[in-house]
C-alpha cells in the first residue's frame, strides 16, 4: 500500500511562491507516475502537473505552464511542486496522486492519494 503525505501549502500574496511536497511511503521505483491535482469547492478535481518516472517526461496544464514545476528527489522518496508567480485563481486544495500502472491519468484512475494541502493566494 502506498501512502502519500503532502505538505507545504499556505497563504501567499499574488506573485509569490510555494513549494509543495509529497512524501511517499514506498521507494520511487514502486510507482511509475505522479500527478498533482487541485480542487476548489463545487468544481471537479483538475490535473496541473504530471511526471512519468520511466523517462522523466513532464506535462502541465496550460494554466500553470511556465510557472509550476514538478520534480522528484529519489533519495527522499518525495515529489515536489514548485509554484511561482502564483495567482488568486491558483487558490485550491492541492493533492498528489500516484500510480504503478499509469495506464490512465484521469483522477478517477489514480489509486493512491495524499490528504491534500490548501493553497490560498490573495490579490
Amino acid at each position: 500500500q502506498v501512502q502519500l503525505v503532502e505538505s507545504g501549502g499556505g497563504s501567499v500574496q499574488a506573485g509569490g511562491s510555494l513549494r509543495l511536497s509529497c512524501a511517499s511511503s514506498v521507494y520511487r521505483s514502486s510507482i511509475n507516475c505522479m500527478r498533482w491535482f487541485r480542487q476548489v469547492p463545487g468544481k471537479e478535481r483538475e490535473g496541473v502537473a504530471l511526471l512519468f518516472y520511466r523517462d522523466g517526461s513532464t506535462y502541465y496544464d496550460d494554466s500553470v505552464t511556465g510557472r509550476f514545476t514538478i520534480s522528484q528527489d529519489n533519495a527522499k522518496n518525495t515529489a515536489y511542486l514548485q509554484m511561482n508567480n502564483l495567482k488568486p485563481e491558483d487558490t485550491a486544495m492541492y493533492y498528489c496522486a500516484a500510480d504503478r500502472a499509469c495506464l490512465s491519468i484521469r483522477a478517477f484512475d489514480f489509486p493512491y492519494w495524499g490528504q491534500g494541502t490548501q493553497v490560498t493566494v490573495s490579490s
